[in-house]
């Protein structure tokens, strides 16, 4: 890896030199702006670090030569991005529910992004002489007339041809945003809304797969109330409200992110801020809950959190597209890893291995035993995270490590709390892909230039963990609570945020292509600016942003339109509007026609059937009104269950579960608003049962 390649002058007091010069500015922006004027006695950690690595060759292994960067075909980096983002179909031309659903979901700015990267890929395929499966005009349908709103949907005729019988594709539009227009779930669909809140018939000449969910705005907003107005998603003022301290900010995890960076940027009113190191100057961050409460990646289905992470890939790319960076500009290293052992197998492969002896695990067993070692006796050794330990020790460790810790013959009492800090830095380096994607470590640094507020700073590195495969996340997730264990033992251990980001930065971002000193230098300190911002927000940045849940309920519904694969959308709409309305004895017969559709006939409206299958009370009517929360619905069980001790312990590590309908499953924040969930999924079915633990 480049980061650890040897010249004849030890890279920190090269690196030094060349910061010292005075004559050394950025090219194309300000210092003040960049990470690049962080001083270099703040880097120190880094570069030493780095010839730590380089110096103990950690067992004596040679590490391999760096990658020349080699020129990238546009058509095959584009065709690898629409890979990632589950839509190789258009480039395969098979017909898949999945891709159309996708596509028909997608936001204005998020469309863009897959138009703009699916052109790049069919004109680099026309040079070739090879003609594309599928025209972008047979994805992204042109109106010839101007869109009547803000987000407007694919509408023609859906009735006898075949194009009418095709569900609408893409969400766009065009023209600016007036200003008071509200980028909250509305502005996706195409329906009508009444004083009451409730949705009537969609206008005749629109129809979109969205109308096929009762969105309702004020609850998508959070809103107490029915009758309160939705919040103008983009003005400076909607972030900050009576209760939230003056140096805080809140943070709206309701609109997608692209929308607001692309709105903000057309207004000139993005704010800015200078990068330094101290952790103080980091803004506050406060995110309200709305009404649906709040969702972990780990509380949605293996099923949805790959859908939320091709959409999170969509949105980061739209919202590097908003300032004009591309956010991946060279194919994704791949290195094939070891089949066994530790150091250097895949996550993934560890993960398998691990869960033949516990089938809920998410982090490697291994990393797991290193943090407690750590824990034990080294959370406040002075420079935990600096020493090197002692080489003959780590690599006679490492050795052991490999041939018995899957075997469960691995002695740790003998190992040290040094050493245990050595080999899981050894243990990061060493994965054949680091663990966070450094290919799109060159946007972060594009955007640093810009010198942005740390709110677009965070959206973006959301998004990115967003995107990162289940293992990387859950992994990474484990080892910022970790680290914050360490810093909080800052006074003894002296190893504040900043420290540790720097030190942990050439562990978790590494590359095997060459680059120039300027470029390494950059490197680290986007690098480690990253890492610090993961540990200082990462109480909310495991949260899945609810613009995304949003869609993919959406996504849901579209699949399974689309696999009904009725003769006329229009039709099947319709009739799911009327169903919707107060049941007349018409609308009853329609009822009785799906299983869903007798299960919700069950129980009165506004009244939800709640199965505790692992509790001797194991099912209930519960009546819901405006201010039931899942942990009352808890509660209730728990006092119906509470005839024995063991019953109240067992309710206490149960969750309520949204399960089916427009979601596979959603383990539901306690404080969400269960009658604002049944309006947007009345075909769920209500369970408590245990939370997986991590």
């Amino acid at each position: 890896m480049n980061l650890i390649q040897g010249k004849s002058i030890p890279r920190c007091r090269r690196i030094n030199r060349m910061l010292s010069n005075e004559s050394l500015h950025p090219p194309a922006f300000s210092r003040s702006n960049s990470e690049a004027s962080v001083d270099s006695a703040s880097m120190e950690d880094f570069w030493r670090e780095i010839e730590s690595i380089k110096e103990s060759s950690m067992g004596g292994q040679e590490e391999p030569p760096p990658a020349e960067v080699t020129p990238v075909d546009e058509g095959e980096l584009e065709a690898e991005w629409l890979q990632d983002v589950g839509l190789s179909t258009l480039i395969s031309g098979d017909e898949e529910e999945d891709g159309k659903a996708l596509l028909s979901t997608l936001t204005r700015t998020q469309a863009a992004a897959v138009e703009k990267r699916y052109n790049t890929y069919t004109q680099t395929m026309r040079k070739k002489n090879k003609p594309s499966i599928r025209d972008v005009r047979d994805i992204f349908a042109v109106r010839e007339s101007p869109p009547r709103d803000i987000c407007d949907n694919h509408t023609n005729q859906l009735d006898g041809t075949k194009e009418e019988r095709e569900l609408p594709r893409v969400i766009k539009a065009s023209g600016s945003m007036p200003d008071d227009a509200s980028l909250n779930s509305t502005t996706l669909s195409d329906a009508s809304q009444d004083k009451e809140g409730s949705f009537a018939v969609p206008r005749s000449d629109s129809v979109a797969i969205l109308e096929t969910i009762p969105d309702l705005p004020v609850h998508s907003n959070g809103s107490p109330e029915l009758g309160q107005p939705v919040q103008n998603a983009v003005s400076d003022d909607d972030y900050l409200e009576k209760n939230i301290p003056p140096e805080a900010e809140e943070l709206s995890f309701e609109v997608s992110y692209s929308e607001m960076v692309t709105e903000a940027l057309k207004r000139n009113k993005l704010k800015k801020s200078e990068i330094k190191k101290e952790d103080y100057v980091l803004t506050k961050f406060i995110v309200q809950k709305t009404r649906f409460g709040l969702t972990e990646a780990g509380d949605l289905s293996a099923e949805d959190m790959k859908k939320i992470r091709h959409l999170s890939l969509i949105e980061l790319t739209a919202f590097f597209d908003a300032f004009g960076i591309q956010l991946k500009r060279n194919k994704t290293e791949k290195v094939k890893g070891r089949d066994n052992g530790i150091f250097g197998v895949p996550l993934t492969v560890l993960l398998d291995s691990d869960r033949k002896k516990d089938p809920g695990v998410k982090v490697p067993l291994v990393l797991q035993k290193f943090f407690e070692k750590v824990e034990e006796s080294g959370l406040e050794s002075e420079g935990i995270f600096r020493l090197s330990g002692c080489t003959a020790k780590v690599k006679q460790y490492r050795e052991e490590l490999d041939a018995k810790f899957n075997a469960d013959k691995f002695k740790w009492d003998k190992m040290c709390h040094r050493e245990a800090a050595v080999m899981l830095k050894a243990f990061f380096r060493e994965l054949p892909t680091s663990l966070f994607p450094v290919e799109y470590i060159p946007a972060f640094i594009s955007l640093m230039e810009r010198g942005p507020h740390v709110k677009v700073q965070f959206q973006a590195l959301h998004l990115m963990v967003m995107a990162l495969p289940d293992a990387n996340r859950d992994t990474a997730e484990a080892l910022m609570t970790f680290f914050s264990k360490v810093i909080a033992n800052e006074s003894k251990n002296r190893m504040s945020l900043w420290n540790i980001s720097t030190v942990m930065a050439p562990n978790l971002f590494f590359s095997r292509s060459k680059h120039s000193d300027y470029e390494e230098l950059l490197l680290a300190n986007t690098a480690a600016h990253i890492i610090r911002l993961m540990l200082k927000y990462q109480k909310i940045l495991w949260k899945v942003p609810s613009f995304l849940i949003t869609q993919v309920r959406r996504m849901n519904e579209a699949t399974m339109l689309l696999k009904k694969q009725l003769p006329s959308v229009r039709k099947l709409l319709r009739r799911r509007t009327l169903e919707r309305e107060t049941a007349s004895p018409k609308t009853s017969k329609v009822l009785q026609k799906s299983p869903s559709a007798r299960r919700m006939s069950d129980v009165p409206e506004g009244v939800i059937r709640v199965h505790a299958p692992l509790l001797s009370k194991v099912s209930m009517a519960i009546q819901l009104n405006n201010q039931t929360k899942a942990k009352d619905i808890l509660a209730k069980f728990q006092y119906e269950n509470s005839h024995g001790s063991s019953e109240c312990i067992k309710i206490q590590n149960q969750r309520l579960y949204e399960i089916g309908g427009n979601i596979g499953e959603h383990c539901l924040d306690p404080d969400a608003y269960i009658l604002d969930v049944y309006r947007i999924n009345p075909q769920a079915e209500w369970v408590i049962k245990p939370q997986p633990s991590s």
